[in-house]
């Protein structure tokens, strides 16, 4: 045995030797703790416990059900063969998931230390808890921004109109249109030997993107004068994300002004974390238990109000429906792999953090089967909500679903508030989904602050107090 193996053999033997006599101290503390733990009933006086089993249940709970179950798998369930998609993704679920995640959670809860110190047991990969640092920090920082868009889009969703539903406002363009309805007599004039003369007033245009509309021209309206192309048609929706929520640029040279609204949007989104996690694990585990839960009360609100909609079933059959031969292709085994890791939560600390303030003996072998069965449930049935109202805006406006279709930020912001904006009392059901979306951000920010904002193990921000 060469001088450093033997040296991480006795480091390996010196840590496990703290972890039995911590044990050992923990068993005879009835008898020599202190007055606080005492009172707290807190195994690790210095570190803190959580007060109770479902606080660590919910916050796993809440930290893997994020904004990827919503705005990425649905998605990619339709794409990937629909009904077909679930047998890899439960297949990896198994494999992958649910021993990584038990893993992850049952070493964080026997060593007590963040993902850093936990490497103590083997120095040699204590870099890998740097990179779990590192990358906790650098989607705290990003999924934050997400949080404010979703404030600033609640905030317009109090009013009686949605603005993302008309084209009479200041960042609208000429371009805007409502899509579905495109009145022919406010397009771009076009002459071809005199003025056109229109004999058209309204339309339904199937994919403003694939179609050219001829007009009609001259006083006797019986030849065909021109042709006005509408492929850089912009619907009211997107020119509300495009222009006036993100006022894009024209390039890094241009950086624009800042962005006042979003600015406070972005405070207000980190004073709300700050005060959640204020006195550590005691106050985020209190309020995991509305996070966490809320979610699902307005997930069922928006199927049951769905699901009643016209076209709402060709919107379900279209994310469900199978197809088999697209097993055979290996993007959708690797799409099914990478969404295991995005969403159930392994290998960016968090899992390993929240797992340390769990009592030595907690089952956690349990949690490790409950937490990736809820996330995998919850991706399905957010799937179900989300098709059944783009079913309705197909049915609504005539335009095939697959054209409606998207992932990432233009489903959440610009897809499906667009499908929202036709329901009866509208911002209803805005409030309620921009809600749903700043609760199931604000769980996962959490673990992320906790994650990067802890990781040597010294008494600073979260710590409990």
């Amino acid at each position: 045995m060469s001088v450093s193996e033997k040296n991480v053999f006795t480091d390996n033997q010196e840590y496990l030797k703290e972890k039995e006599l911590a044990l050992e101290e923990t068993e005879s503390s009835s008898a020599g703790s202190s007055q606080s733990s005492l009172e707290s009933g807190d195994e690790n006086v210095g570190r803190g416990n959580w007060s109770g089993r479902l606080d660590f249940l919910l916050s796993c709970v809440g930290f893997a059900v994020g904004l990827g179950n919503i705005w990425r798998f649905p998605y990619l369930c339709y794409q990937s063969g629909g009904g077909a998609f679930l047998i890899p993704y439960v297949i990896f679920l198994f494999l992958c998931g649910v021993p990584l995640f038990f893993l992850e959670i049952s070493y964080g809860q026997f060593a007590s230390l963040s993902p850093i110190t936990v490497w103590k047991i083997s120095p040699l990969f204590k870099g890998v808890g740097y990179g779990m640092i590192i990358i906790s920090g650098i989607v705290c920082v990003y999924y934050n921004i997400i949080i404010t868009w979703t404030i600033y889009f609640l905030y317009h969703s109090f009013k009686a109109v949605l603005p993302w539903s008309t084209c009479g406002n200041s960042w609208n363009t000429e371009k805007c249109y409502i899509r579905g309805e495109i009145n022919l007599t406010q397009a771009d004039n076009a002459t071809a030997n005199g003025t056109i003369g229109y004999n058209v007033n309204t339309t339904s245009l199937l994919n403003l993107s694939d179609v050219t509309v001829a007009f009609v021209g001259g006083a006797s309206n019986t030849s065909k004068s021109d042709l006005v192309n509408l492929t850089n048609k912009v619907t009211a929706s997107e020119e509300f994300w495009q222009n006036e929520v993100l006022q894009i640029t024209d390039g890094i040279e241009d950086l624009g002004t800042i962005r006042w609204e979003l600015l406070i949007c972005l405070a207000i989104a980190w004073i709300v974390v700050f005060l959640c996690l204020c006195k550590g694990i005691k106050s985020s585990g209190r309020v995991v238990y509305v996070t966490a839960t809320f979610p699902y009360l307005v997930l069922t609100i928006l199927l049951i109000r769905g699901v009643t909609l016209p076209g709402a079933g060709a919107g379900i059959y279209f994310y469900l429906v199978p197809e088999w031969e697209k097993l055979l292709t290996f993007k959708v085994w690797g799409d099914a792999a990478v969404q295991i890791f995005y969403s159930v939560g392994m290998a960016w600390g968090g899992l390993i953090t929240m797992a340390s303030y769990n009592k030595f003996n907690n089952n956690c072998y349990r949690d490790a089967m409950i937490v990736p069965l809820i996330n995998c449930g919850t991706s399905v049935f957010a799937g179900l909500v989300i098709f059944s109202v783009l079913g309705f805006m197909s049915h609504e406006t005539g335009i095939d679903i697959k054209n409606v279709v998207t992932q990432g930020p233009g489903l959440t912001f610009v897809a499906y508030p667009e499908a929202v904006a036709r329901l009866p009392i509208s911002p209803l059901w805005a409030v309620l989904f921009f809600l749903m979306l700043f609760t199931i951000g604000l769980d996962s920010q959490e673990v992320w602050e906790c994650g990067a904002g802890r990781p040597c193990d010294q008494h600073i921000f979260v710590s409990p107090r």
